[in-house]
């Protein structure tokens, strides 16, 4: 007999018995005999795994296999998930709206310092430096910048400082009631231009909503616990947004008798704040607060200061809308009905979900529960490798592949789609 040739394939037939399915997966060949096609049964490969009998299938139709490593190298891999994180974010919330209509080179370098500030914060020349080493460069466009280029756009950012925040404003401030911190920050260190003359403070206000997303930031002039300079920056915030009540939290110092003298005729401020233990200790038995045991600071104002500090605060509006966004996830309670109706000076209680997620420490589909940090850790596991032909030289084409998400990772991008601006 001659030999036969013809096409080969794999012929699939199901059958179903007693509702179960069975399939046969048969190699064969087609040929002509008597002018009639003819099929001849070369092996069984119902026995394979569905994916080689699926390469087979492919391999017989055309295709071309090779070895991974025959196919392609990996020429670089960069962290990718927690940026992305935070690019989704910064979309949901229109920050770069926010910042400026018209798109700029020194809008892009703010963008990219505000998320920075949440993924990695450093100094300006570490930040030029480090953040190659995930996509965040790259994917808010400032490969190129330098050092001078982001001390240029905080410049640009502080001129604008203004209309950010009334944007803010305009967004977040309903009903006219403000909460506003007070605090303050030392500057040391050999290297530093503040520190020639000595150990400086630094004070300023942020200003949140009741829920406390945060708003707006100020820095202020002279000594902020001497009334002349800070009830009136007080006021100022009051009539620049419009709020009818303000609530001032001051750290124990910030807040001086001056001040509290002159808000206890003003019926639009609140005050909390704390004193030393010394203090504290001073007052047991005397009745009336003894408005004179709160100290007086020396503030300094710098404008790049003054820049660095809108930045972060821009950074954590952000990061307050993601931290809101992935409570489900976290240590932090869902239950923010019950925060309305409990009483502000009792002692706060978690609700009972909130606790089984702190003594399991896990979620209730067995992962685990993760803080803010580590759960953007897990994030930048999701990695962009940049692959290539193997030796085909630096100049030759490329392509990206993205790790596919985990389930607890895909929930978490997911979850920040739900933040509103």
């Amino acid at each position: 007999m001659p030999a036969r040739t013809g096409a080969v394939h794999v012929a699939t037939t199901t059958r179903k018995y007693k509702d179960k399915v069975y399939r046969t997966h048969l190699l064969r060949r087609s040929y002509r005999e008597d002018g009639k096609v003819k099929n001849e049964t070369l092996g069984n490969l119902s026995h394979l795994p569905e994916s080689l009998i699926d390469i087979i299938c492919r391999s017989l139709q055309g295709e071309t296999f090779v070895a991974t490593a025959d196919a392609f190298e990996i020429v670089r891999s960069r962290a990718h998930g927690h940026v992305q994180a935070v690019s989704v974010a910064m979309q949901r919330l229109g920050l770069a709206s926010v910042l400026a209509r018209a798109p700029s080179r020194e809008r892009d370098l703010v963008l990219a310092m505000v998320a920075v500030r949440i993924v990695s914060p450093d100094t300006q020349l570490a930040t030029t430096r480090q953040w190659h080493s995930s996509t965040l460069a790259e994917d808010f466009g400032v490969l190129d910048a330098e050092e001078d280029d982001l001390c240029a756009a905080m410049d640009w950012l502080l001129e604008r400082h203004e209309s950010i925040e009334q944007a803010l404003a305009t967004r977040h401030l309903r009903g006219g009631r403000a909460l506003y911190d007070l605090s303050s920050s030392d500057f040391e260190g050999p290297c530093c231009p503040l520190a020639q003359r000595g150990t400086l403070q630094l004070n300023y206000g942020l200003l949140t909503d009741v829920r406390g997303c945060p708003v707006a930031v100020s820095v202020f002039d002279g000594n902020t616990a001497d009334g002349l300079s800070f009830l009136p920056a007080v006021q100022q915030v009051r009539q620049r947004f419009g709020l009818d009540q303000v609530a001032m939290v001051g750290d124990r110092g910030t807040i001086s008798g001056k001040a509290i003298s002159e808000m206890r005729s003003d019926d639009g401020v609140a005050w909390i704040t704390a004193l030393e233990s010394v203090s504290i200790r001073a007052l047991v038995g005397q009745g009336p607060l003894q408005t004179g045991l709160f100290d007086e600071r020396n503030p300094l104002e710098i404008n790049r200061v003054r820049a660095h500090i809108l930045l972060c605060r821009l950074a954590y509006y952000v990061e307050w809308h993601m931290r809101e966004a992935w409570r489900e996830l976290t240590f932090a309670d869902t239950d923010q009905a019950a925060q309305a109706e409990r009483d502000p000076v009792a002692p706060a209680k978690r609700s009972m979900a909130a606790q089984r997620k702190a003594r399991g420490k896990t979620l209730d589909n067995g992962q685990p529960v993760h803080g803010f940090h580590t759960r953007m850790a897990e994030l930048a596991t999701l990695v962009r490798n940049t692959c290539r032909t193997p030796q085909a030289g630096p100049d030759a084409p490329s392509f990206d592949v993205l790790t596919t998400a985990n389930a607890c990772q895909q929930r978490a991008l997911e979850l920040l789609g739900t933040i509103r601006s």
